[in-house]
């Protein structure tokens, strides 16, 4: 029974991965504005009551790639060493990021991760549905910080830096400039801010 429950998730998995696969294609092809949902569900040959299923809102097709880093801060605050401070925790982690060149630092040149930035920050209404998910991430940052208003001001003030610093990140990328040339500011940067905050 838990082998055919094991399956039935990854093959979830699998058309879920499919179904935004397709859409981010079409969104990065067309606009985000210019693609239906009944386009994306034809695309990914399901109908468009399944895609409903599987993603609740249009915008949810785009930002799922984001799914992944829901959380994180406060997953780092929870897993830290005994010891380390919180910011220092976070502080280390983002520049781990950034040696990695993770997307979520800004800090990553392939063309399609630039293209998707790019459709995340200038649609108005993804905009707004990745603000929500931010303001979702800072609540549970704030509730591992602790409890009261300097919880939630540093939680604020973390999540605030690290989306300037991301942000910064991937203009200098669109500018022109390649992940390799910006990582050493990038660094730097996160380094001047991380310590301010200390």
């Amino acid at each position: 029974m838990s082998e055919s429950a094991g399956l039935r998730a990854r093959k979830k998995e699998r058309t879920r991965d499919a179904i935004g696969d397709a859409a981010v294609s079409l969104f990065l092809e067309r606009g985000f504005d210019r693609v239906s949902v009944n386009d994306i569900a034809a695309a990914a040959e399901i109908s468009k009551p399944t895609l409903f299923r599987y993603f609740p809102t249009k915008e949810d097709l785009v930002l799922h790639r984001f799914a992944d880093h829901q959380g994180e801060a406060a997953r780092v605050i929870r897993d830290r060493m005994s010891g380390i401070k919180p910011v220092t925790s976070l502080h280390r982690h983002f520049r781990a990021g950034l040696d990695r060149y993770e997307p979520v630092t800004g800090l990553n040149d392939h063309p399609e991760v630039v293209a998707f930035h790019r459709l995340v920050f200038t649609t108005p209404s993804l905009a707004g549905r990745l603000t929500r998910y931010q303001l979702e991430d800072e609540e549970a940052l704030a509730d591992a910080l602790g409890e009261g208003i300097q919880a939630r001001l540093r939680a604020a003030q973390v999540l605030a830096v690290q989306r300037v610093l991301a942000r910064t990140n991937w203009q200098k990328i669109t500018d022109g400039r390649t992940a390799h040339d910006v990582h050493p500011e990038a660094v730097a940067d996160a380094d001047q801010v991380f310590n301010q905050l200390q």
